[in-house]
C-alpha cells in the first residue's frame, strides 16, 4: 500500500494505492491520526485502491467518527469492486461517497 497526502488549508486528501487489509490498515490508521488535527474536510481518493478488507473498513469508520466531530469526510473514485463492498456492508449509508 502507498499513501499520498495532499494538504490544502483545512482540507486533507489521502490517495490510497494497492491493498488496504490487515497488514496495511495499522499504517493507514497511524498516518490518519498523525495528520487529522485541524482538518475540516478529509477526502479519501480510492482511484488506485485494489482491495479493501474488514480491517480497512474499520479504519474508514474510525476516520468517519473523528470527522463527524470536526467536519466532513468524502470518499471519491471507488472502483466497482470497492463500491460493492461499501454496498454489501452498509458503509454506503454511513460514508459520503462521490
Amino acid at each position: 500500500m502507498e499513501i499520498k497526502k495532499t494538504k490544502n488549508g483545512n482540507e486533507l486528501i489521502f490517495a490510497i494505492q494497492g491493498r488496504l487489509d490487515t497488514t496495511t490498515a495499522p499504517q493507514f490508521e497511524a498516518e490518519l491520526k498523525q495528520n487529522i488535527d485541524g482538518v475540516e474536510t478529509l477526502i479519501l481518493d480510492l482511484v488506485d485502491l485494489e482491495y479493501l478488507s474488514s480491517a480497512g473498513l474499520r479504519v474508514f469508520l474510525t476516520a468517519q467518527k473523528i470527522m463527524n466531530k470536526q467536519g466532513e469526510m468524502i470518499v471519491r473514485n471507488a472502483n466497482e469492486t470497492i463500491s460493492e463492498i461499501f454496498e454489501v456492508t452498509g458503509f454506503s449509508d454511513i460514508l459520503t461517497i462521490e
